[in-house]
């Protein structure tokens, strides 16, 4: 299996904890945090990463090399901010399997990759990873129907729902259509624009889920992944 890894955030929201690295390197319970997500991919059969990198990209390179624990990692080095569509378009020039996980660099989700691969080869519709949480203000909310994703609300309706987990399994040339280079959101300029043409699967996960991006949880992380 192949993954790429969008790890190119600047860590805005916890530059007064980490000042002198990027936010995917920043230390958790003793371990830079991409480390732990890295270790959890190869546990789970996953034989090639590509990093998709932005700011401090050489910290991490220069960390990890061409390899880690048995896995081959390349890397996408962004000159300018491409949001997080540009960067897995980008991205997915380098990948050579059919079709591709991805992942968020500062978010920590043991998903069920294989139920996932079993969801792909069943249906061959790329899948949105979701999550039931018990308020989706912060996060914004899918609305599902027979297990297709048909609506994605925007942060501040509350309530318990399914967020976006920001995990996807992708056919390789699904971005084929926005220029390579080009700047644009994931999230409005592909996935909300595409919903009357594409048809996105909905898989609920039930693994640990925890995003380090701001203070709180990057403290929650701490003792969460402490251990992994």
């Amino acid at each position: 299996m192949e993954a790429i890894v969008l790890a190119g955030g600047f860590g805005t929201r916890l530059k007064d904890v980490i000042a002198d690295v990027p936010k995917p390197m920043a230390s958790v319970a003793g371990r830079p945090f991409l480390e732990i997500l890295l270790s959890m991919l190869a546990r789970k059969g996953f034989v090639r990463v590509v990093l998709s990198l932005g700011y401090m990209a050489d910290k991490i390179i220069d960390n990890f090399g061409d390899s880690y624990e048995g896995m081959d990692i390349f890397y996408e080095v962004e000159k300018n901010p491409l949001g997080t569509g540009g960067a897995i378009r980008a991205s997915l020039e380098h990948c050579l399997g059919d079709h591709v996980f991805i992942f968020n660099g500062d978010t920590y989700l043991d998903v069920e990759v294989d139920e996932i691969e079993r969801l792909w080869h069943a249906n061959r519709n790329p899948v949105i990873v979701m999550r039931n949480v018990d308020d989706t203000a912060r996060f914004g909310r899918l609305e599902v129907t027979g297990g297709r994703v048909t609506a994605f609300l925007e942060k501040g309706e509350q309530g318990p729902g399914l967020i976006n987990a920001g995990c996807y399994l992708f056919p390789r040339h699904i971005l084929d259509s926005f220029t390579l280079g080009q700047a644009f959101s994931l999230e409005s300029d592909f996935f909300i624009k595409s919903l009357k043409d594409l048809s996105f699967d909905g898989f609920v996960t039930d693994g640990l889920f925890i995003d380090i991006g701001i203070p709180e949880d990057y403290k929650l992380a701490q003792t969460m992944l402490a251990g992994i």
